[in-house]
């Protein structure tokens, strides 16, 4: 394996441990302490810091366990429609994910984008292209990937910095007639797998801000349509927010919304990036036509929705 421009000064265990998924830390380590992965010819340990154009040598049977690009079965062949960029470009590939489809794991995005990626990537040991934030699979929407190291880093500080909006449109339960700003301390259940907004103290077990503002676009008696803007990122926050004020998400049997066939509908709608990104000012995603359908099946279109269909 020779290091390339990304993987320069980079710790060598952490190098090898993006570039062999499948061999277990435990083995990694030991094959380090006897002296079997070398660099440039000589045993070196796991602190070493590769410099690009170095030789890494590793034992054969290691090399030849490492998979390729996993085959493309009939299940994430019916994938390819999403790989179907709203933008790509600056190191980032900007996709509307469909619900349904879970971002990581098999027959993920993901295993769709290396594919739809492969031949195009400069060779890196320790750089995969990989999603930059999550997405829920029932979820829809703008996800953000990187195909440069370069692009992750710089979507991942405006991030870290608070120069990212994020718009969601949701079907939530009851009319909700005036916008709002939720704001609460949330708490993750792990176990669960569920967020909980608690009275807990910042920082206290866990617990931490969280920031929506919420803009009615379309109410009736039992339903309102609702542009949320995240002032934070947590797990679950729109989700948990809108059930403890009172409006789960219709369909989100898990957040005790009502029930409504094929689950909610929640759909990452826009996404606002800095004056200065090399990147257009606003992304849009288009509604899946689920989504869409509904939507007029229970309000008045509004230019809002139709604006981004």
């Amino acid at each position: 394996m020779i290091a390339c421009p990304d993987d320069n000064g980079r710790r060598l265990d952490r190098l090898l441990r993006k570039a062999l998924p499948e061999l277990p830390l435990s083995a990694l380590h030991r094959l380090l302490r006897q002296g079997r992965i070398l660099v440039d010819g000589k045993p070196a340990a796991a602190p070493c810091r590769v410099m690009a154009g170095s030789t890494i040598t590793v034992p054969e049977a290691v090399q030849s366990s490492k998979p390729g690009v996993p085959p493309q079965s009939p299940a994430v062949a019916l994938i390819t429609s999403a790989v179907c960029p709203l933008w790509e470009g600056a190191g980032l590939l900007i996709l509307n994910k469909p619900a349904g489809i879970p971002v990581h794991g098999p027959g993920s995005l993901e295993i769709q984008v290396r594919s739809y990626l492969a031949g195009q990537l400069a060779p890196s040991l320790s750089f995969k292209p990989g999603p930059l934030h999550r997405l829920d699979q029932p979820t829809s929407g703008i996800i953000v990937f990187s195909f440069s190291i370069e692009g992750a880093r710089y979507f991942s500080a405006l991030l870290r910095e608070g120069r990212l909006t994020k718009r969601y449109l949701a079907l939530v339960d009851g009319n909700l007639e005036a916008p709002t700003m939720w704001e609460d301390m949330l708490i993750r259940d792990t176990r669960r797998e569920k967020t909980f907004v608690t009275s807990i103290t910042s920082g206290r077990e866990g617990a931490k801000e969280a920031g929506t503002r919420v803009i009615p676009l379309a109410s009736t008696p039992r339903y309102s349509l609702i542009m949320a803007e995240l002032a934070t990122g947590r797990t679950h926050q729109i989700r948990a927010q809108a059930a403890f004020h009172g409006h789960p998400l219709a369909g989100d049997r898990k957040y005790g919304g009502s029930f409504q066939p094929g689950g909610f509908l929640l759909h990452a709608a826009e996404l606002a990036f800095p004056a200065d990104a090399p990147v257009p000012r606003v992304i849009k995603a288009p509604l899946p036509a689920p989504f869409s359908t509904r939507l007029q099946e229970v309000f008045i279109a509004t230019d809002y929705f139709l604006a981004c269909n």
